[in-house]
């Protein structure tokens, strides 16, 4: 395809075309000087001899006078033809200038003496000639300093309304202002001064030529200050040198008509009159030619593009005809004129079946509004992109498109029509959706999931993170995203980290791993790793399971089979030992009998017979421990046993020790063994008196407890249920977190070597498990241990008062509750409760994490918090500050301790809301909801 020409044509009023406005070269500058020096040259060969008389040739004055007229009739006219299209002020006056240089030419030669008459026509008298001349010679160069005043680098002020009346104006005024002058140097010329007499000058004329003269140096020096310069003003300074060159010999230098000075002024004006003509002719002729230079590049312009145009329409036409979108034009009617092969392909209507129809046969019903308003739209100029919408096909079949649409214009700009091109995007909007809903149901995952998801780079820096890294590590997405996977990880599990990632990106799919990431809070959380490496996005995938609960779990299950497998080992030592010892025991009394009357060897006997009673005791407590012992379970009133225990025990504790039984009405029977229940608090109560050396107080309570399916979740070997509480609490010394797995385990002791057996624990802890119950130890170091015993409620009773109030419906509400417990798998059973009843849980595992919570989040209600926790602050110490930050900031506190021993052990003023672990989910909605109230 030709690439188009271009023709550089000035615009009808570019400045640059005319002369008035040209700016001037150096070479019109140096063209016109060296004029200039040549006439100089001349005048000064010519000014010794001018007064020197010649023939007198009365024609070469006719002659003369008619080519100046000619010049300055045609430079006029040019100068004119300027001013028609540039409108200058200045340019219209120097125009009347030469007019009125001609008419005076004209008038002047009408009335010289001997060349139509011998006086002149017109009335001529001796003067008139002469007066002309000095009118004439003194006339233009005003006009020409007009010119220089007005004139600008546009030409100077312009002319309003047409061109032509301007035009008509000047020529009546010059010819009716030369009329006039006419008039007054024929008719009047008597009353004018005389300027020659006898054919010489007299002293009046040398005054009149002199003033001139001066207007015309005065017409120099103007052209020559008003800068900058443009062509004709160059030429214009050029030509009031020779009129001054003119004036000097004809009317100062000479001495009469008709001598050298005479003629060579004469010449002088003639030149003068000559020079912008020439000029402008020049220019006119150049112009004339790039004109026609123009006119010829225009032809063959044209010619090309006319080539060009047809090729680029048949282009165009195999373009539409071969493309694969829909190409369709139609009329601002609606109606079609422009149809493809891809619009037949697309819709089912051929070319001939579609053109001259409206465009509703491809528009259903509830988008023919849609049509109406594009095709408004479009009318009024206005484009339209990608425009999802909907079309039928000849069969009825809906299709998926997206238009550009855009107005057809004629070659004037009118609209006259609409062109749309369709691309179906059904597939691709099916796939579009497809993707959407992938990408959504991923999104969900990613948002939902209870594992933690990580993405990152291949430098190990997070690009996203999955929100149950909240409740996994402590941290929000925003508080890992950007930085590098290292910070977190511990260092131990590092190099393995990067070593499964190295592998990922060998070409290992899938891979498993575990690896230790630290909590917020510092702590170390093991997580099970599933990760893999994706080439396409440079990312590693991870998703990591937290085995938190999993090794929780694991180590109760350890725990329960340890103490299985030590109560079976145990318990067939005790069976073993127990049948020695009845051996033992039963010929100890044959032998006792039979040295009576030695007294050395039947001291020896008793000593048996004390060890083997003590032997018989420790197996006893084996076999309890070993749940292995026969009890001998009836329904029994645990309240009166509580009571007949405490009367026992005051005298073994002493005085120093304080027992204060917080028993609970009504409390519900239990169907245990009396006596083992007795020896079991007996050895709780002995355990109490020595972790109290110094005094104290023991606090024996009993309760109605429903341990729920969330408590027996998190304790394999309870079962949901009733239970009557029996708790045995101390303010003694505490037991060290590390040792709490411990204390159960037979022979195990914190005593001095010879102040226990370490069996006294395992014995009730065996008695409890026999008897189908539960037993849970809360201590703390420091703050004292409390005891509970849960026994199965005997069945076959009445529901008591006491049930059915637990068993009202259950309340909830919508306020936000901040949770604070340092036991992981605690916090998310009470999370998921409070939940469950309509709240809004906030989570921390210390105080310093729940400030931070209190201080960014300023609509929470209430404070649900732990009263023991490791750190620098308890809960009632948290509770303390929260107050001060937060004066309208609810509490209520909840501990393993029951609410007696609390209050007891002195660390909760009296009347502050206390929630014992365990509670049932009736027991949690009325505290919130009381402690919500307060």
């Amino acid at each position: 395809m030709p690439a188009q020409r271009e023709v550089n044509v000035h615009a009808k009023n570019d400045r640059s075309t005319f002369l008035s406005t040209l700016p001037a070269a150096q070479s019109d500058r140096t063209a016109a000087l060296a004029i200039v020096a040549v006439s100089a040259i001349l005048f000064a060969l010519v000014v010794p001899f001018a007064g020197i008389p010649l023939i007198q040739v009365p024609a070469f004055v006719a002659s003369y006078q008619s080519a100046l007229a000619v010049n300055d009739i045609v430079t006029a006219v040019l100068l004119l033809s300027q001013f028609s299209i540039l409108r200058s002020r200045a340019l219209l006056l120097l125009s009347t200038g030469y007019l009125f240089a001609a008419a005076a030419a004209v008038t002047h030669a009408l009335t010289f003496p001997g060349l139509f008459a011998p006086t002149g026509l017109l009335g001529a008298g001796s003067q008139t000639t002469v007066w002309l001349y000095m009118i004439w010679h003194g006339g233009f160069p005003l006009f020409v300093l007009a010119y220089g005043w007005l004139k600008d680098s546009n030409g100077g002020n312009k002319i309003e309304g047409p061109s032509a009346r301007a035009i008509v104006l000047i020529v009546l005024g010059v010819v009716a202002a030369m009329a006039v002058i006419a008039w007054i140097v024929t008719a009047q010329h008597d009353l004018l001064p005389v300027l020659l007499r006898d054919g010489r000058y007299t002293t009046t004329m040398i005054g009149v030529v002199s003033f001139v003269w001066s207007l015309s140096f005065a017409a120099l020096v103007t052209l020559w200050l008003r800068k900058p310069h443009t062509v004709i003003d160059i030429w214009l300074m050029v030509t009031m040198c020779a009129w001054l060159f003119d004036i000097a010999l004809s009317a100062i230098v000479n001495v009469a008509r008709y001598d050298l000075g005479f003629y060579a002024g004469r010449l002088y004006g003639l030149c003068a009159a000559s020079f912008v003509l020439a000029v402008l002719l020049i220019e006119n002729v150049r112009l004339q030619a790039s004109t026609m230079g123009l006119v010829g590049r225009l032809r063959e312009q044209s010619a090309s593009e006319r080539d060009y145009y047809s090729k680029r329409l048949a282009l165009y036409g195999a373009v539409v005809e071969s493309s694969n979108d829909a190409i369709i034009t139609k009329s601002l009617d609606g109606i079609i004129t422009g149809w493809n092969r891809a619009a037949e392909r697309l819709f089912g209507y051929s070319a001939a079946d579609a053109i001259g129809k409206p465009i509703d046969i491809i528009v259903p019903e509830d988008r023919k509004a849609e049509v109406r308003s594009i095709l408004n739209r479009v009318t009024s100029n206005e484009s339209i992109a990608q425009h999802e919408t909907v079309r039928l096909r000849k069969d009825g079949r809906p299709i998926d498109l997206v238009l550009n649409i855009s107005p057809l214009k004629s070659a004037s700009g009118e609209i006259i029509g609409v062109s749309k091109i369709a691309h179906d995007i059904t597939e691709e909007k099916q796939s579009r959706e497809k993707l959407r809903r992938e990408i959504e149901e991923r999104q969900r995952i990613f948002e939902t999931s209870q594992d933690l998801i990580l993405v990152t780079d291949g430098y190990g820096k997070f690009i996203q993170v999955s929100p149950s890294v909240k409740d996994i590590l402590g941290f929000n997405p925003e508080d890992m995203i950007g930085h590098s996977a290292t910070e977190f990880i511990h260092p131990d599990d590092l190099e393995k980290t990067r070593g499964e990632m190295r592998a990922a990106r060998r070409g290992a799919v899938k891979r498993s791993f575990e690896a230790r990431y630290y909590h917020y809070d510092g702590h170390e959380v093991t997580l099970n790793w599933m990760g893999t490496w994706s080439e396409p996005v440079k990312r590693h995938f991870f998703i990591g399971r937290d085995l938190t609960d999993k090794q929780a779990a694991e180590a109760q299950l350890r725990q329960v089979q340890k103490m299985d497998s030590i109560g079976q080992l145990t318990g067939g030592v005790a069976h073993d030992f127990n049948n020695v010892l009845t051996v033992i025991t039963g010929t100890i009394g044959i032998l006792a009998d039979a040295v009576a009357d030695r007294p050395q060897l039947a001291a020896i006997t008793k000593l048996i017979d004390d060890a083997a009673e003590r032997g018989a005791q420790l197996t006893k407590h084996l076999l309890a421990f070993a749940r292995k012992q026969p009890l001998q379970p009836r329904e029994i009133d645990v309240n009166a046993l509580v009571l007949e225990a405490a009367k026992l025990l005051h005298p073994t504790l002493g005085e120093q020790i304080a027992i204060m039984p917080q028993l609970t009405e009504d409390a519900w029977p239990a169907l245990v063994d009396p006596g083992q229940l007795s020896t079991a608090i007996l050895n709780l109560a002995l355990n109490a008196r020595d972790a109290m050396p110094n005094g104290g107080t023991l606090v024996l309570e009993t309760r109605n407890i429903f341990l729920d399916d969330g408590y027996a979740s998190m304790n394999p070997d309870v079962l949901a249920g009733n239970y009557v509480m029996i708790a045995v609490s101390d303010t003694g010394s505490g037991i060290p977190a590390e040792l709490l797995e411990r204390v159960f385990d037979p022979f195990f002791t914190t005593k001095e070597v010879g102040k226990g057996t370490g069996l006294g624990l395992s014995m009730v802890f065996g008695f409890v498990k026999q008897s189908g119950g539960h037993i849970k130890i809360y201590s703390e170091e420091g703050h004292g241990t409390s005891v509970k015993i849960y026994l199965p409620r005997s069945t076959g009773v009445q529901e008591t008062e006491y049930e059915a109030l637990q068993n009202v419906p259950i309340t909830g509400g919508d306020e936000k509750i901040l949770i604070v417990e340092d036991d992981a798998l605690v916090r998310q059973y009470v999370v998921t409760q409070v939940k469950s009843l309509g709240y809004t849980a906030l989570e921390a595992a210390n105080a310093a994490e729940a400030l931070t919570i209190i201080d960014v989040d300023k609509e929470i209600d209430l404070l649900f918090t732990d009263v023991i926790m490791p750190g620098n602050m308890n809960g009632r110490q948290l509770a303390d500050e929260a107050a001060r930050r937060r004066p309208d900031l609810k509490t209520l506190f909840t501990s393993g301790y029951t609410e007696n021993a609390i209050v007891h052990h002195g660390r909760l003023d009296s009347g502050v809301l206390l929630l014992a672990k365990p509670y049932r989910k009736s027991e949690l909605a009325k505290m919130l909801r009381t402690a919500l109230s307060s």
